[in-house]
């Protein structure tokens, strides 16, 4: 039993029997799924109340992990498929596991639509800032002249940033941090399974294999500290300029706020049509 003071111990979560895992060293994605787990024990979860939902890419692997109820489904299509789950059984806790392929290039039309549902759905991104299990192709978040598998000199897009987007398009919890920042990664997991309505959790992870390689950042210590002096707390934004902010990851909390979730307002038409229909 874990010495954290909780019935249920994060270990009662892991497939320890399908360790070690396939990710590659120097990966974040074992802290973060580590995180994830000391959140549900602090949440006071049991593996039966927990439904995880992977995509396609390196963190649709966490599933393999994972005593809980999960559903492995193509690629960028963990929201819908969690969209629909929670809302046949609104008692389990449901989070959907993303690359930033599976939320916002090929997902992003269901990350948009999940935020504007604000549906009871948690969205744990882990950001690499690349395809890498494809080959290190540039991805929507990659950042701006990054070098990639496909972009060899330079990738002439600017990144999207996960968490604006979903903020404006009306998630009601938002958060971002790194895996350098660790324990902020369990904070945030455990205030996002707290919250009604639709919650997103991003993590910008390391990459040594494709993307740090490709920019003289081969080695995982050498990433975990360009991601500390990349990242700049939301507190710190409004001091800075615009040149001060460009390419950096702020993290922080971008949104919490009380309101109506997709289920609260789908009860509430229930209710509505039941007693229409018991006056006629």
């Amino acid at each position: 039993m874990s010495k954290r003071s909780c019935e249920v111990s994060w270990k009662a979560f892991l497939r320890e029997e399908n360790l070690p895992h396939q990710w590659c060293p120097g990966c974040g994605y074992g802290v973060i799924l580590k995180s994830m787990l000391y959140a549900f024990e602090k949440s006071g979860l049991a593996p039966k109340d927990v439904v995880v939902v992977t995509g396609i890419g390196c963190w649709g692997k966490a599933d393999d992990y994972l005593y809980a109820n999960t559903v492995h489904v193509t690629h960028g299509r963990a929201l819908p498929v969690a969209t629909g789950i929670k809302v046949a059984n609104p008692s389990m806790k449901v989070i959907a596991l993303m690359g930033d392929g599976d939320s916002a290039t090929i997902g992003g039309n269901h990350l948009i639509h999940s935020s504007r549902r604000n549906i009871d759905v948690v969205a744990l991104v882990a950001n690499n800032l690349n395809y890498g299990m494809t080959g290190g192709q540039y991805s929507c978040t990659t950042p701006l002249y990054s070098r990639t598998s496909t972009s060899w000199y330079g990738d002439p897009e600017p990144a999207l940033d996960i968490c604006r987007l979903s903020e404006t398009a009306g998630a009601s919890f938002v958060a971002r941090t790194t895996v350098y920042h660790a324990a902020m990664i369990e904070k945030y997991i455990g205030m996002a399974l707290s919250h009604e309505g639709f919650s997103l959790v991003e993590v910008i992870s390391p990459c040594p294999t494709y993307f740090g390689r490709y920019n003289k950042l081969s080695k995982a210590p050498q990433m975990l500290k360009w991601l500390k002096e990349q990242s700049i707390p939301i507190e710190r934004v409004k001091d800075l300029s615009e040149e001060d902010l460009k390419e950096k990851f702020v993290t922080g909390v971008f949104a919490d706020k009380k309101g109506h979730s997709f289920l609260s307002r789908y009860r509430e038409i229930q209710s509505r049509a039941r007693n229409e229909l018991e006056s006629e």
